[in-house]
């Protein structure tokens, strides 16, 4: 009977788990989601010795400074791009048109008429602009508060009712839920950890050869190279064009050399991102793009990080059921004659 109980209760969780995946996509909160995920794993990190004061302490030092931080580059950001594309366009322009190849611009005011047009596509006006970006500020921030709030009380009490009796389906599919929302925090773990390992990596490495080349904007390109890395694949192809696109406005070698350089120290984040995570992810790369473009669709930018996470935890929580031998007479073993 209690085995019974056991297996409904875990049908249910994963019903609910399911319909709470599609819910985030349906309702466009994957914001909210991350923001809880992000700060609940610093949190995590941050808890050394297992002392939540030190943690809550350092957490919102963290945020504070990360958001002061984005604030700052935003305003450095909203100064270099166009001088960074008013310099890189007719460099890569003029090689272009050397090389007999066609673009479907031919000058940075070109391009600007395009990108007002797909951007006035995408949000209309700019009062809708301004509300879509307060309502993702906002679970931004209701997403750093419930990480927090997680972090200091987690416990769901099922058991507070005197009149309930033991193993109840109640308190068994809270049990087993508790342990798909442990999974797929493990899933976020596993993959968004070696994420930022590999930014990391990237970014410093982009960094110096930014540097020793003289490259402009140094900063601007840096910080955008590390936010794109924990966009897995896409992110380094826009922080790739970003970089030889610059490389342009130096010289056509030091783009090709840029160009070498970003395809060598990504053969070494391979490397480095199988001794990271090992074996633990063998996502391949077509289903992976499939689910970032299906987030991107649903979420945006959140529903493409979290793409990644998504797979690994469905392929988590399938790799840990077995299949029940009678299912399948083809799974038993054959009796020795």
């Amino acid at each position: 009977m209690i085995e019974t109980t056991t297996k409904k209760s875990a049908r249910i969780s994963y019903g609910i788990m399911a319909g709470l995946l599609v819910i985030v996509g349906w309702f466009h909160v994957g914001t909210l989601v991350l923001a809880a995920l992000f700060g609940y794993f610093a949190l995590q990190k941050f808890s050394f010795g297992r002392s939540k004061t030190i943690a809550v302490i350092l957490y919102l030092i963290a945020v504070t400074g990360i958001g002061y931080g984005l604030v700052h580059f935003s305003k450095l950001a909203y100064d270099a791009l166009p001088k960074i594309a008013e310099a890189t366009i007719p460099a890569v322009v003029g090689f272009a048109e050397r090389m007999k190849i066609e673009l479907p611009f031919t000058d940075y005011a070109s391009l600007k008429v395009v990108s007002i047009n797909a951007f006035k596509e995408q949000f209309g006006n700019f009062g809708r602009y301004a509300g879509v970006a307060f309502l993702q500020l906002a679970m931004l921030i209701i997403g750093l508060v419930i990480a927090l709030s997680l972090f200091l009380n987690s416990h769901w009490e099922v058991n507070d009712d005197p009149h309930a009796i033991q193993n109840n389906l109640y308190s068994t599919v809270v049990g087993e839920l508790i342990l798909r929302f442990h999974n797929f925090y493990h899933s976020f773990g596993t993959v968004i950890g070696a994420q930022i390992l590999i930014s990391i990596f990237n970014t410093v490495f982009t960094s110096i050869f930014l540097v020793w080349n003289g490259f402009p904007y140094v900063l601007v390109i840096m910080v955008l190279t590390f936010l794109c890395g924990l966009l897995p694949i896409v992110g380094n192809i826009a922080s790739n064009t970003l970089i030889v696109g610059v490389g342009f406005t130096i010289s056509p070698k030091v783009a090709l050399f840029s160009l070498i350089f970003l395809v060598v120290i990504h053969k070494l984040e391979y490397f480095l991102n199988s001794k990271i995570i090992g074996d633990r992810i063998k996502t391949p790369m077509w289903l992976t793009l499939i689910g970032i473009v299906l987030g991107e669709k649903l979420m945006g930018i959140p529903g493409m990080i979290l793409a990644p996470v998504v797979l690994h935890y469905i392929k988590l929580e399938a790799s840990r059921n077995k299949l029940s031998d009678t299912a399948n007479p083809q799974l038993q073993p054959l009796e020795k004659k």
